[in-house]
């Protein structure tokens, strides 16, 4: 039962149906969020009478599962990647013949695989009325004191919608760029999101290339660009690269025991971990237990994965300072470990740099001017753009490399001031949304929800998946997103987030779980 005409948005200011419920962003996190309530529907559990899916680009794969690369694999398995974690095997049985359960698969399929699974769930004759809206939320206004939806919502083109309660499934913002110089921001050779669509058209073919960074993005990029005459750079800081997973699955050990696990340890020879007794404390309990899988299973990788369950309480269980001074000191080694590559993707970077095609190592740029390509290695300054044109860049150790192309490649920008989005200026400005204290995106409550400013009482308005980072750290894989998503759908089908509040309960509460 989707509707995809974007006039039918205008409709809602006239509607008195309750829990109208929008989805803001339509990629990953908002399609498994509009899923999951149209699940629950079907089941017979309650459900919003409509639900909005508000953005300009289709439903499902986003830009995280939207290129049509066959080398940009999914970095998870087959066999974790089900929009359902009530259904393990949703998204196996749904590849059929075109990959197993422990299969690394293209990322497109997932893509199609989310646009398809909520199609036929809007679909199902017991689901809500799923209304697709091909714009853009810009800004947003609470008003708790009436009895009309308290939130009203304002695109960038068409008609406002008043809604009773919205979740903000944004995704992953462009990465930062306060490490480039203002010369390279400014550099028609600057890729400043190597993922905007089209963006890799604009690097010349004839010339080498820099990639900024070395995490997941710089190993899609490389070989997407590495070909024989061209030298791909890679360079970060550490100089650090994901590893790959296993050539076989593994077998993942007995979460170890800590205060705030929600089960008793099944394994109780694992060492107990509690991050509140500091930061030094924690980086030994967590070599610890890492080492103790690898003498008992034979891999770094069981170690790591049985921590993964943990990793949220751990983080919330340090104080401010030693949560800073992880994300400076130890979470990028830690990500390298945690957020691994297929085997054939590893394989295939290493073939890469051992023929010459790319080259990976520690730097940063300390400069970089835009000139002509002349025989001689100099040439005058170039206007932006201009044909023939290269980057000169310097590196912090004096090294100098000359390349058609610098890409950004260091990920997401966190930090919510930062970030060039009309929306999160307008909630960190009303008040609505404030920044988490460390580690960016909003702070939430448990749930989701976002904490205002102010001591005001707090809009029907939650968020998930990389916008929680600064609240939960381990926030950004599918596998804890459907779970996110999950108890969001569960949350607000049984709320009355739009109904006025009754006697002793502040405007726009949501009932206690």
């Amino acid at each position: 039962m989707t509707s995809p005409a974007a006039s039918d948005a205008a409709a809602v200011n006239q509607s008195s149906t309750p829990q109208e419920i929008a989805v803001v962003g339509a990629g990953a996190a908002g399609t498994l969020t509009a899923l999951r309530l149209l699940h629950h529907a079907a089941a017979g559990r309650p459900a919003p009478a409509r639900i909005w899916l508000i953005d300009p680009g289709p439903a499902g794969p986003g830009l995280a599962f939207g290129t049509d690369a066959p080398h940009h694999l999914l970095n998870v398995r087959a066999g974790q990647m089900s929009a359902h974690r009530d259904d393990p095997g949703h998204f196996v049985r749904w590849l059929g013949d075109r990959g197993g359960e422990h299969d690394f698969v293209p990322r497109r399929l997932f893509g199609r695989y989310l646009a398809e699974s909520l199609a036929a769930a809007a679909d199902h004759p017991d689901a809500p009325d799923l209304v697709r809206v091909p714009d853009r939320v810009v800004a947003l206004t609470h008003r708790p004191q009436t009895t009309t939806p308290p939130l009203r919502l304002w695109l960038h083109d068409g008609p406002p919608l008043d809604v009773d309660a919205a979740v903000l499934a944004l995704g992953n913002f462009a990465p930062g760029q306060a490490w480039a110089p203002p010369a390279l921001r400014d550099s028609g050779r600057f890729l400043a999101d190597p993922w905007a669509p089209g963006a890799l058209a604009a690097v010349p073919e004839d010339r080498d290339v820099l990639l900024v960074g070395t995490g997941l993005t710089m190993v899609d990029m490389a070989l997407s660009l590495q070909r024989p005459g061209r030298v791909v750079h890679a360079l970060s800081r550490h100089g650090l690269v994901p590893r790959p997973h296993a050539a076989t699955p593994l077998t993942t050990p007995a979460t170890p025991a800590t205060p705030v696990a929600p089960v008793a340890p099944v394994a109780p020879v694992a060492p107990q971990l509690d991050a509140r007794a500091g930061l030094p404390a924690l980086r030994r309990a967590v070599l610890c237990q890492i080492a103790r899988c690898r003498r008992v299973h034979g891999d770094w990788r069981a170690g790591v994965d049985s921590l993964r369950p943990l990793t949220s309480a751990l983080w919330q269980q340090l104080p401010p300072a030693d949560q800073a001074r992880l994300l400076a000191r130890d979470l990028r080694l830690w990500e390298t470990h945690r957020h691994r590559i297929p085997p054939v993707s590893a394989q295939a970077l290493r073939a890469a740099v051992d023929a010459g095609l790319v080259s990976i190592g520690r730097g940063t740029v300390a400069d970089a001017k835009t000139t002509s390509d002349g025989p001689d290695g100099g040439g005058e300054v170039r206007e932006v753009g201009e044909v023939g044109e290269v980057i000169d860049v310097r590196l912090d150790d004096g090294r100098a490399l000359r390349v058609g192309a610098v890409l950004n490649c260091t990920g997401s920008e966190a930090e919510l001031t930062r970030v060039d989005d009309p929306l999160i200026t307008d909630l960190l400005t009303t008040g609505l949304g404030s920044p988490a204290p460390v580690g960016g995106g909003f702070d939430t409550a448990a749930d989701g929800r976002l904490l205002p400013t102010g001591g005001r009482a707090p809009a029907p308005l939650w968020t998930l998946g990389s916008l929680r980072r600064g609240n939960l750290l381990e926030t950004t894989a599918i596998p804890e997103i459907r779970c996110q998503a999950d108890d969001l759908a569960l949350l607000l089908g049984r709320s009355t987030v739009g109904t006025p509040s009754g006697p002793g309960a502040p405007n726009g509460a949501v009932p206690a779980r």
